[in-house]
């Protein structure tokens, strides 16, 4: 039996994961195109996302779901999207600083909350809802960082190019994700650490072989490109995976828009690591967004 709160330390770790792995595939779009750093975390994150799979099999003693059609479907759906998502956040990195991508793509708990009712019928109650909100208005106010004129850019900076395209990746992360939880219920299983397992090692194995396939035809001269950065992609798959494993073990025990709420946690670690390691002082608008992220987190755990 799975404590009901197991998703919660669970979608932490995911998120320390995440950040981790985003600042090691910003890294590598220097060396590779958008679609060589994006293949970077499925190619080599594969072989973990697999090994997860056999450990929660073996420590379970239960057999692996057989997949149907409408796994398949929810698995493909997810994964496509998880792809261009990853792809446009990788842009937006590159187009302005790497908190204000990330924020804008952090849109998407909320646009998580709207897939989740329109897909999978799974409402989100009033108080959660006004949590996610302040949540995200939080993050927003931690990338206002180095703004000449932080108000403007609080209330029109959305409407950048750059911005548009992190609210597009959001929307495309917010749909896989509910892709996700949609093919591990799909599954019937009970144990849904496992049913999680079974569908990350499907979804991995089925972005490989569309993001192989599209780079064999359109960018053949990558792959070489991707093996010799085998170093930091390795990292790049090892933290994507295992935050991968953590996301869609969380997805399976509770509604998509709350597991990504808590996971607007991921700009607090950024935070931390930008006063704590690199010294930098935080603007005032950095403290007040941290402030109102954690306690639109706190109030979502609480009234969800």
């Amino acid at each position: 039996m799975i404590a009901s709160w197991a998703w919660i330390p669970i979608t932490i770790w995911a998120a320390a994961c995440q950040t981790t792995r985003t600042a090691l595939q910003k890294q590598l779009k220097g060396r590779l195109s958008t679609n060589g750093a994006s293949f970077t975390r499925f190619v080599y994150g594969l072989p973990l996302a697999f090994a997860y799979l056999a450990a929660v099999h073996l420590f379970s003693g239960r057999s692996v779901p057989v997949p149907n059609e409408v796994f398949l479907a929810w698995v493909l759906f997810g994964g496509v999207a998880q792809i261009l998502a990853t792809n446009l956040l990788i842009l937006a990195l590159t187009m302005r600083n790497f908190m204000v991508g990330s924020a804008y793509a952090k849109t998407e708990s909320i646009q998580a909350a709207i897939f989740g009712v329109v897909l999978l019928g799974e409402p989100v109650s009033t108080g959660g809802a006004v949590a996610i909100v302040i949540g995200t208005i939080g993050v927003l106010l931690i990338s206002l960082k180095g703004s000449s004129s932080p108000l403007r850019a609080f209330l029109l900076g959305w409407s950048e190019k750059s911005s548009l395209i992190g609210i597009a990746s959001g929307a495309l992360f917010a749909a896989a994700a509910v892709g996700f939880r949609g093919a591990s219920l799909s599954l019937g299983e009970e144990l849904l650490p496992l049913a999680a397992a079974t569908t990350l090692s499907w979804a991995v194995s089925i972005q490989t072989l569309l993001m192989l396939t599209y780079l064999v035809l359109r960018e053949p001269g990558e792959l070489r490109k991707v093996a010799q950065a085998w170093r930091p992609g390795l990292l790049v798959g090892i933290s994507s995976s295992a935050g991968s494993a953590g996301w869609f073990t969380a997805m399976a025990l509770q509604v998509v828009a709350y597991v990504r709420m808590l996971g607007l946690v991921e700009m607090a670690f950024t935070f931390l690591v930008s006063y704590l390691i690199f010294r930098e002082r935080p603007a005032r608008s950095e403290i007040a967004g941290v402030l109102l992220l954690i306690g639109g987190i706190l109030l979502g755990l609480a009234i969800r």
